[in-house]
């Protein structure tokens, strides 16, 4: 990918982790107007929280990779479980979002978080210089 491509899929990232939050927040502690869902014992009441924690890593570009995953899965859970029985096609059953949503979480597992991100930067620390050599290498000529 071409280093403009790159830094789009950066604000990508964090515009996606940004919109997320929102929705975590509505549920959790009812942000803009939203319903505060607080019933425990029911998997939907665990949506806030991933939201917001998901949301928040995302902004930050840390563990990319994993937290988009779970997100994809949140919500392909919340179609099958909430939209999917509307009817079959999103348009008309109001799922729409969060099908757009599982998409770009699945590619956002596969692309990473890109050169802005913690992930990025993680990484070029993680990075030994061509001069070390390990314990137990044979040393290179």
């Amino acid at each position: 990918m071409n280093p403009r491509a790159q830094s789009w899929l950066s604000v990508l990232r964090f515009v996606m982790g940004f919109l997320f939050i929102q929705h975590g927040l509505e549920k959790v502690w009812g942000f803009a107007g939203g319903r505060i869902d607080r019933d425990f014992a029911q998997a939907h009441a665990w949506a806030g929280p991933i939201e917001v924690t998901g949301g928040i890593l995302l902004m930050l570009g840390l563990f990319t990779r994993t937290t988009a995953f779970i997100l994809c899965g949140e919500m392909a859970v919340a179609y099958f479980k909430s939209w999917a029985p509307r009817g079959f096609w999103p348009i008309t059953n109001g799922g729409e979002l969060a099908v757009l949503d599982c998409y770009v979480f699945l590619w956002l597992v596969f692309a990473g978080g890109g050169p802005w991100s913690l992930d990025a930067l993680l990484s070029r620390r993680k990075k030994p210089s061509a001069d070390f050599i390990a314990a137990g290498e044979p040393a290179r000529t």
